[in-house]
């Protein structure tokens, strides 16, 4: 890496000189360079302050979500959200549930497709083996972790499977590993569930206290709830399975080859990768590592 300088701040290239104060004023898209340097800054601030690094996620995403936070806390500017974000813990709660997985709380058993493709095709592989570990990466609040161990159960692999579904943090982690969530979000997850290929009432995994359902205790206790933050930790265990459907939108280039090493560093050999839309990978450096498999969903063994 070549040597660094610094410009109000920020490390910069070797060689770079600010332009001067005239040019800037008259810069055309001056809005916008203020705009990526306070973001910059505020980046810096919460990786220093908090330990979290946010600095390789993909720009547009990551200024659309700043900028709903900002929005939601009734200010007006990077800057001023930054002075809160560095003096409010409560302020960072927000964002990291804002940049944990999709930003959103989808229903459990969303897409239901992608659990009937679970059953076809990584049920009978998992069977296979005396007992497997499963990771879900950025599992945000949890609802596809839960979703994932009914499956398991129904399919009668929940003694033999370890679920591992981690995220960014202790806060967004909170709610996942309590299992609470508002009566609104089954409203579809019912049908979803049926559509997935369920074969049981799907009220049996839930009980409801007043607005909210808590999901079944045996199902909570089959889940290893965990912190794991995709852009700097390494790998922690060895997987037979990892679905990763939600995050990899998330990133920059460089970070998504990151991850990607990760997984493969993190999977069995045979393991299986599934992957979302948006996490569907540019494999040249490790095409040779994996065998894509047929199916509607993207699904990749690990072959060595």
């Amino acid at each position: 890496m070549s040597p660094a300088s610094t410009w109000n701040g920020l490390f910069v290239g070797e060689g770079f000189r600010p332009p001067g104060l005239d040019v800037l004023m008259h810069m055309p898209g001056r809005d916008y360079l203020l705009e990526d340097t306070e973001v910059r800054l505020l980046l810096e601030g919460v990786l220093q302050w908090y330990g979290f690094d946010f600095r390789d996620y993909a720009p547009e995403i990551l200024k659309r979500r700043l900028w709903e936070r900002i929005d939601a806390e009734g200010l007006r500017t990077i800057s001023g959200y930054q002075e809160k974000l560095l003096h409010d813990e409560g302020c960072l709660e927000h964002l990291l549930l804002a940049l944990s997985g999709t930003g959103t709380r989808p229903c459990i058993f969303h897409d239901p497709g992608f659990y009937q493709a679970l059953r076809t095709t990584v049920v009978p592989v998992l069977r296979t083996y005396a007992s497997a570990q499963v990771w879900l990466p950025a599992c945000s609040t949890g609802e596809e972790a839960y979703a994932v161990a009914i499956v398991f159960r129904e399919e009668g692999l929940s003694q033999r499977c370890r679920v591992y579904a981690t995220d960014i943090s202790e806060v967004v982690l909170k709610t996942a590993r309590e299992g609470l969530f508002p009566l609104t979000a089954l409203q579809d997850a019912t049908a979803n569930y049926v559509k997935a290929g369920g074969a049981r009432a799907f009220s049996e995994y839930y009980t409801v206290q007043d607005d909210r359902v808590v999901m079944d205790a045996a199902l909570r206790e089959s889940i290893v709830f965990a912190e794991h933050h995709l852009a700097t930790d390494g790998s922690f265990n060895e997987f037979q399975v990892i679905m990763c459907r939600n995050a990899m939108g998330l990133f920059n280039e460089w970070l998504q080859e990151r991850v990607h090493e990760l997984f493969l560093k993190s999977l069995s050999r045979f393991g299986l990768l599934l992957l979302g839309e948006k996490e569907n990978p540019k494999l040249p450096w490790n095409q040779e590592s994996y065998e894509l498999l047929e199916g509607p969903h993207t699904l990749y063994r690990k072959m060595n």
